[in-house]
């Protein structure tokens, strides 16, 4: 059996500033971004590319707040807690290259048990760990 978890949608207020964000402050790769309608489009991006032939693992589907209830949601499909784990093979790397292109850290770095963490939020206000496991 091959399972695994592909795609998780990230609610945001415009394509283009997701992308921006994404592909420019975190270094993601941008998967897809196809047309599906005239308000609306499959947007996929990843903190890496898939090798050739590979399935697609851990990517985000910005999603376009279509409605009240879901702009109200944007920036708290947690309720405040973090929402997304992004693991890294290189913490001062990843934490130095985020911190010169602006990424917003509500904290400093710190040492856990599980591994070196700092949290982060999007322009959504979702918060985000970065986290080099032990």
């Amino acid at each position: 059996m091959d399972r695994r978890l592909a795609l998780t949608t990230l609610l945001v207020d415009d394509y283009a500033r997701g992308i921006e964000f994404f592909v420019t402050q975190l270094d993601f790769t941008l998967i897809e971004n196809n047309r599906l309608d005239d308000a609306k489009r499959w947007v996929v991006v990843s903190p890496a590319a898939p090798a050739a032939g590979a399935p697609l693992q851990g990517a985000l589907l910005l999603a376009l707040a279509d409605g009240d209830t879901q702009q109200q949601r944007i920036g708290a499909q947690t309720g405040g807690r973090v929402a997304f784990f992004l693991h890294t093979d290189d913490f001062a790397r990843d934490y130095a290259a985020y911190q010169a292109r602006g990424v917003n850290f509500i904290e400093p770095p710190r040492a856990e048990a599980y591994g070196q963490v700092v949290v982060f939020e999007d322009p959504w206000g979702n918060r985000w760990d970065l986290l080099e496991p032990e």
